[in-house]
């Protein structure tokens, strides 16, 4: 069971080729927090660039390209349509539509070009610390994105019937079970802090788009999902380099 949940997990955040069935995803349902050892797998795959003797500038676009060959572009797509959401004027209806359509706004483009240059400025300022607190910050980050995911499919109210229907409605247990899971990342970049601050970042993070989310679009979508787990990511690359320059 929960082999089948992590390959769903895989299938779902990734794009590494081992299938997709629909055993898998219910599997994935069941055991939300197979994500987080989705997390780690893709933390220490995208991590592979900050072992390499890259000069800085080309880490941090090496950086970038990984997490695209890694994890695709589903979650980045989902940014985008929040961030048409975002831009416009209306009721909860108005702006579901707009992420619905296909066409990208400026809210889209500005929201997929902050994170774009958001990561890879986090990857420039990783290459400048000790390669085990590079490695363990993208790790961390990455299963703390993954732990917001968890975090929304528990607290999150679907808006309509769809993925996101499909993905919440999780008990508080698995909420505390992939807690459990992520715990093991704080101490990547031990002895500082700043893989803590990385998982917190990330479900503070989860908790401001949940409200945003209940408050503009009626609840939680597919879109919501991915564009947390994009947002999450960011927000931690950036809190733990502070943490870990700070202490």
């Amino acid at each position: 069971m929960v082999l089948t949940a992590v390959r769903g997990a895989l299938g779902f955040l990734t794009r590494l080729p081992i299938g997709r069935t629909e055993e898998a995803w219910l599997a994935l349902g069941e055991a939300p927090a197979a994500m987080i050892l989705a997390g780690y797998v893709v933390g220490g795959l995208v991590a592979i660039p900050f072992v390499l003797p890259l000069p800085t500038v080309t880490l941090g676009l090496a950086y970038v390209v990984s997490l695209v060959a890694v994890s695709g572009i589903t979650h980045l797509d989902g940014l985008a349509d929040l961030g048409d959401a975002a831009a416009v004027h209306g009721e909860p209806d108005h702006r579901r539509d707009v992420m619905g359509d296909s066409s990208l706004g400026v809210g889209g483009t500005v929201a997929v070009a902050v994170d774009v240059a958001g990561l890879a400025l986090a990857g420039v300022a990783l290459a400048g610390l000790p390669i085990r607190a590079a490695l363990g910050l993208v790790v961390a980050s990455e299963v703390g994105a993954k732990l917001s995911m968890v975090a929304l499919s528990v607290l999150g109210r679907a808006a309509h019937e769809g993925l996101g229907s499909s993905l919440t409605g999780a008990r508080p247990r698995h909420l505390v079970g992939a807690g459990a899971l992520a715990a093991p990342a704080v101490v990547l970049a031990w002895p500082t802090v700043a893989g803590a601050v990385s998982l917190a970042t990330t479900l503070a993070v989860a908790l401001g788009i949940r409200w945003w989310a209940r408050a503009r679009i009626g609840g939680v979508t597919g879109d919501v999902f991915g564009a947390t787990n994009e947002l999450a990511r960011l927000a931690a690359l950036h809190a733990g380099v502070i943490a870990w320059t700070l202490s």
